[in-house]
């Protein structure tokens, strides 16, 4: 009875001290896994600050000051999208002025001495293509501008109501800042419409 007594209280003493070194390696896993912090995520209208991730894991914001840092950027990102826009009007028209010179002055060069000064000549056309050089830099500064624009887009489905103030604000800042409105305007004349350059073009999501 004694022996018996012994083995089923050693037993008994090795089995709760399993379970409580079981119950803290628990208990201190789950402590460290609230103090490494996990991303919050939300598919809903948000105003998570710390804690919310963008993009990847390693976009963990995990202060305020890193939260407000990374409204900046996307706030720069959007001024950027319209930078990279402004590039590609600019680019547009530089190598379309290129391409007026070069036909004014061959056209200078043909001009007849014997040709009636009054005599009013129907306007003609020259069809402009641009190099296939041209046609490049043409398509990476819209890949670029298209690659700015879709990051937008996914870091504004993420919800969170800083970043997308943060887009509007980049956004706006960048209309003011990278397309100043300057246009000729003819006195006593009428302005003929251009749906090239006086049109206000789609945004790059939209077309």
């Amino acid at each position: 009875m004694d022996m018996s007594s012994m083995a089923s209280m050693t037993m008994s003493m090795a089995s709760s001290t399993a379970a409580a070194s079981a119950a803290t390696s628990s208990a201190m896993s789950m402590g460290d896994m609230e103090m490494g912090g996990s991303c919050k995520i939300s598919m809903l209208w948000n105003w998570y600050t710390i804690d919310t991730c963008f993009l990847a894991r390693s976009w963990h914001v995990r202060s305020r000051g890193a939260f407000a840092a990374s409204c900046i950027g996307v706030a720069l990102l959007a001024v950027s999208m319209e930078f990279m826009r402004r590039v590609g009007k600019e680019y547009d028209t530089a190598i379309l002025a290129q391409f007026q010179r070069t036909v004014a002055a061959r056209a200078a060069d043909f001009k007849t001495p014997n040709s009636c000064e009054g005599r009013v000549s129907e306007p003609r056309f020259v069809i402009f293509r641009a190099t296939p050089l041209q046609q490049l830099i043409r398509a990476v500064i819209h890949g670029v501008t298209f690659g700015i624009a879709y990051i937008l887009m996914l870091l504004a489905m993420y919800y969170n109501g800083y970043i997308i103030i943060s887009i509007f604000i980049g956004a706006g800042l960048g209309k003011f800042l990278c397309d100043w409105m300057v246009q000729r305007v003819p006195v006593g004349g009428i302005l003929a419409a251009s749906t090239s350059h006086s049109s206000e073009e789609p945004t790059v999501c939209c077309g």
